[in-house]
């Protein structure tokens, strides 16, 4: 039986290993625990031990689990870690507090108009498709310059940062790399990226937001 209270301690231990390897600021990455397909049970020790950022993937999955979890735990920050569809933008708006997957000008414009309607103004990361692969959302790095300047200079989206998820199976320190270059060059400070098996490598190259799920909650319950 997966004990989820244990294995965030763990997690949040190796953090702050990794950030006094890279000679980073303790508490310098947020820990964002990655509860997709996992259902509000799963959920109850790690908002009992005390954690509150957590990632979903999909906007009517969270819909139906979160809810009912804020009223018992207050302080919840959700983030939106997966693809969104323009059509699912107003009910993001409302739900969440930061969405990493602005991959798109189509969806920067939707999630604007959204938080132009409701007054909410969730923070955003732009999605690189750090990889260039064909199945993978984001734009492509040479792209990205032109969708930060959108969503923040013409739109005024309040952009955190960048994000990315690098090709399975390379190593990916040179994606880190090229996402921190990207940001830098923008003047961006957040990176999303790392997750289970690599986020201590990329604490090390200044990730800000770490996307750990297995890792806390063990092997996901149902297909993605």
């Amino acid at each position: 039986m997966t004990d989820v209270s244990e294995n965030l301690s763990a997690a949040l231990h190796q953090i702050r290993r990794a950030e006094r390897a890279a000679g980073r600021p303790e508490g310098a990455t947020t820990l964002v625990a990655v509860s997709k397909t996992f259902d509000a049970v799963d959920v109850e020790p790690a908002l009992a031990a005390g954690h509150r950022v957590f990632g979903e993937n999909r906007v009517q999955e969270a819909q139906g689990k979160w809810p009912a979890l804020r009223a018992l735990h207050p302080g919840v920050e959700l983030h939106l870690i997966g693809p969104l569809q323009s059509n699912k933008a107003a009910d993001a708006v409302a739900l969440f507090d930061v969405i990493h997957t602005v991959d798109r000008p189509k969806i920067a414009r939707a999630l604007h108009a959204e938080m132009e309607r409701q007054h909410r103004r969730p923070a955003v990361f732009v999605q690189v498709n750090v990889g260039e692969e064909e199945q993978k959302a984001g734009c492509a790095p040479a792209e990205t310059d032109a969708l930060v300047a959108l969503a923040r200079d013409e739109l005024g989206m309040e952009v955190a940062g960048l994000m990315c998820i690098p090709p399975f199976d390379e190593p990916p320190a040179p994606y880190f790399a090229l996402l921190q270059k990207l940001a830098r060059r923008n003047g961006l400070e957040g990176l999303s990226m790392g997750m289970s098996a690599d986020y201590a490598e990329a604490i090390a190259f200044g990730a800000t937001h770490v996307r750990v799920g297995s890792a806390i909650f063990g092997t996901r319950p149902k297909p993605e």
